[in-house]
């Protein structure tokens, strides 16, 4: 891409950019690797998982903010989160190798490195990938809202369903 397309791009755009691709390098390295794969590799793809998470998590953070401020919504900024959150859902399964599969009660966890992901998540993991793509579609229907009642609603519906999601697939150590 020129400079000029580039520099057109919002920093966002491009962090966010640049972490797709260090999500989807991730993801090709663990599924290339699949004949050996090393606790480090795991924990790697662990780490990028967390990563895309946290995007997602500033980007609706930003999103909610907007969608509870008094001074309206500024839609363009808002189709843009949306945007990035609707792209990083749709790789968000993808780093869910069987090897990452290593929650366990009751230990010292390093935060950026062993998980937090339910082992239901691999059982169940059909439903995991229905879930992400449910809110993907929800994401991408606020990023092309075309009023801000509409992408109000569909902000909080994407609020319900990672919620939804995280009730059944997230561990917590309480």
């Amino acid at each position: 891409m020129s400079k000029r397309k580039m520099s057109k791009l919002g920093r966002s755009s491009q962090w966010m950019i640049g972490v797709a691709v260090l999500a989807c390098v991730a993801g090709t390295a663990v599924t290339a690797s699949s004949q050996d794969q090393s606790a480090t590799i795991a924990k790697d793809a662990i780490f990028a998982r967390k990563i895309v998470m946290d995007t997602i998590g500033t980007n609706m953070d930003e999103l909610e903010t907007m969608t509870t401020s008094d001074k309206g919504v500024n839609l363009t900024e808002g189709h843009e989160h949306a945007d990035n959150i609707s792209i990083l859902l749709m790789a968000f399964p993808h780093l869910f190798p069987p090897a990452t599969n290593q929650w366990k009660p009751n230990v010292d966890r390093d935060p950026g490195r062993d998980t937090y992901a339910s082992p239901d998540l691999w059982t169940r993991y059909a439903d995991f990938y229905a879930q992400a793509a449910n809110a993907s579609k929800l994401a991408y229907k606020a990023s092309r809202a075309k009023e801000e009642k509409e992408f109000k609603t569909f902000v909080a519906e994407l609020r319900t369903a990672c919620d939804s999601c995280h009730a059944v697939y997230l561990k917590t150590d309480q």
